[in-house]
């Protein structure tokens, strides 16, 4: 009897064991979170549509940067072009000769860099020639002085876009003698601003 005990006390461990080892597993419940503070509630938010079309929408303190200089800029513009000589040529010529680079070398690095930052102003640079030749002789050759003097100030850095070129020829001389030292002072370039940029 006392054998039948102690394998019924066997068997009833063994069988409690089994049911407890058969039972399903109940998921342990999690803790409750505490309560989201106000504003960080509104942090984990996503914002509205409406909110992000008026954080990518440009401030309306902050103008946008116009194309063109203000008047001081345009002052400043008008003293580098007086002070940039006209360059002068040879007769018969449209190269640039030494005295003619060092006139345009000339305060053209800080007409470069004020120039960059306005994109839509322009300046032009006219041909001229003396009175000898033909007039459409002489329309060519001042285009083809201004075009040589066009590409010394793209390479000092001004944008090719930003120059324009015209020949007047032989029609707006600066001196009106009939000799060599009036003819040298027509055969020159000269440099303005647009009018159109003003």
């Amino acid at each position: 009897m006392k054998n039948f005990r102690e394998v019924a006390v066997i068997a009833v461990a063994a069988l409690s064991m089994v049911v407890a080892g058969c039972s399903k597993k109940v998921a342990a419940t999690p803790p409750a979170t505490p309560a989201a503070r106000p504003a960080e509630a509104a942090a984990s938010t996503p914002p509205s549509r409406s909110m992000e079309r008026a954080a990518n929408q440009p401030s309306e303190a902050a103008p946008a940067k116009s194309n063109y200089p203000d008047a001081a800029t345009r002052a400043r513009i008008d003293q580098l072009l007086a002070r940039i000589e006209d360059a002068y040529f040879d007769y018969d010529q449209h190269t640039l000769r030494p005295d003619a680079v060092k006139a345009l070398q000339g305060d053209s690095s800080e007409l470069r860099d004020i120039l960059k930052d306005y994109p839509n102003y322009k300046l032009t640079i006219e041909g001229h020639c003396d009175e000898r030749g033909s007039a459409e002789y002489n329309m060519a050759l001042g285009e083809k002085r201004a075009e040589s003097a066009k590409d010394y100030l793209v390479q000092v850095g001004i944008p090719s876009g930003q120059l324009a070129v015209i020949s007047y020829g032989k029609e707006k001389p600066v001196c009106d003698e009939h000799d060599e030292g009036c003819w040298q002072k027509n055969r020159r370039i000269h440099i303005v601003a647009n009018a159109s940029s003003n």
